[in-house]
């Protein structure tokens, strides 16, 4: 299960790029449900996500990077290319700070996952993060490889 709260970023914090980050490449060979394959520096994922918007199914195969390649040329809309970096918030969070590329720059999100549902309508986020589009269908990356915001 996961469960996440999702906010646009319009100012970014001094340091982020001194966090650790991984490059992420991302296609999505199904919107509903989605199913989505994904580059993470050297690892490569398939993963299924049910419907939801804050809480929603989600499971992760590992693939080889030849079958990601050959999944890759049959995803529909854009690749997404982005720098996520790891930003320690709170002791207990990781906020998953997304800085989009290519066709969505200059788009920045902001996410942060958590335990329980409780745990996250009760999130108080830094006051650098902008507009909470956790509800907003249209920021889901499997949205944004459709049309672009």
């Amino acid at each position: 299960m996961e469960i996440e709260r999702k906010y646009l970023v319009e100012k970014l914090p001094e340091n982020y790029k001194d966090f650790p980050s991984r490059e992420l490449e991302q296609g999505y060979l199904c919107t509903d449900p989605v199913v989505r394959i994904r580059r993470a520096d050297d690892t490569f994922t398939l993963t299924y996500k049910g419907r939801g918007l804050m809480v929603r199914e989600e499971y992760n195969l590992p693939l080889t990077k030849e079958a990601y390649h050959h999944l890759r040329a049959k995803a529909d809309g854009i690749i997404i290319h982005k720098i996520r970096y790891n930003i320690p918030y709170k002791e207990k969070y990781t906020i998953e700070l997304d800085e989009f590329l290519d066709e969505l720059t200059p788009l920045i999100l902001a996410e942060v996952e958590f335990d329980t549902k409780e745990e996250a309508e009760a999130f108080v986020p830094p006051d650098w993060f902008g507009e909470d589009v956790t509800f907003s269908h249209k920021y889901h990356n499997s949205a944004l490889s459709k049309t672009p915001v």
